[in-house]
């Protein structure tokens, strides 16, 4: 059994009781634990940090009529579950058309759209969605070491790669990977369609690093995509456009403020044609300081744009 289906199991049986399940218990109604006492309570406590981690209302409370007392565990389904939105009928259906506009491969909307009031009468063809949302062999496998904190080795351009695994992004119409390169010693961004054959979990669970980036659900930017060491470019931006600038960058971006109220960033650049196409679009109230190498490129650019 998966770390994934054990979760999942474990979610289920906490939220299916009216009382608090001590420890022993949860480990008689939820397979796939190990059979060792020091193992049990090892994969518990990770699976409890788990849980919390994906913002589930995990609760520890006294098991009652026990004595001595004991811890016991539940997840409230008033604090679980989505509150029923009561939309109206002209609400479902225009949620119902929005749902089949963009469809993950061999996934419906229709369980959802039921939970929520039934399907409205709108009619559309269940193949004829707007955007299609791929999917990939290596999502579940990576989902999954995620998840356990677990590495993954697989073949990247045709090179073996081992990586520890932080999080999952759909950028573009591609899935991408990011994580720890044992092979690089850096972090790296992988795209799931270039990963050749399988992917295999490496070591045990809980053992792959965290990174100074865990998995966050950060939208990943075009400018951070790639498999190639970023350049750390310096972005001098107008006191104009500092606000917008620090939206696009986000806070883990260093900015150094000036006497005039403008800042200079500190951004690291993967795809230096999607960083190109984003300073553009400060117009003048930017400039590129560091590297001279990136400084000339953009001159080269906008040069040749202005000749055409």
């Amino acid at each position: 059994m998966s770390k994934l289906e054990r979760l999942l199991n474990l979610t289920a049986v906490l939220l299916d009781t009216d009382r608090p399940l001590s420890a022993a218990s949860i480990r008689n109604r939820v397979e796939g634990y190990p059979e060792a006492t020091a193992s049990f309570r090892r994969s518990f406590e990770r699976d409890k940090d788990d849980l919390r981690s994906l913002g589930i209302p995990l609760r520890v409370e006294r098991v009652p009529g026990v004595d001595p007392p004991v811890d016991g565990y539940r997840i409230p389904p008033d604090e679980y579950y989505f509150p029923d939105p009561d939309l109206e009928p002209d609400e479902l259906a225009a949620l119902h058309l929005a749902s089949m506009s963009v469809r993950v491969d061999g996934l419906g909307e229709e369980e959802a759209l039921w939970k929520l009031g039934g399907l409205s009468d709108v009619q559309s063809d269940p193949a004829a969605g707007s955007v299609a949302v791929p999917t990939s062999p290596a999502l579940v496998p990576l989902f999954d070491a995620i998840a356990a904190r677990r590495a993954v080795r697989f073949t990247y351009n045709k090179e073996e790669r081992l990586v520890d695994p932080w999080r999952l992004d759909f950028h573009r119409g591609r899935w991408y990977l990011t994580g720890h390169d044992h092979l690089r010693s850096a972090e790296r961004n992988f795209r799931l369609d270039r990963i050749g054959g399988e992917v295999v979990p490496e070591g045990e669970p809980g053992q792959a690093a965290q990174g100074d980036r865990p998995a966050t659900g950060r939208r990943l930017q075009a400018w951070e995509i790639g498999d190639h060491p970023p350049t750390l470019v310096k972005l001098r931006v107008d006191p104009a456009r500092v606000a917008w600038a620090r939206k696009q960058f986000g806070p883990d971006v260093a900015a150094a403020p000036e006497a005039d109220g403008g800042v200079v960033l500190e951004v690291p650049v993967v795809m230096i044609d999607a960083f190109r196409s984003l300073v553009l679009e400060f117009l003048d109230h930017a400039e590129i300081l560091e590297p001279p190498e990136m400084r000339d490129d953009m001159i080269r650019w906008l040069s040749e744009v202005a000749k055409q």
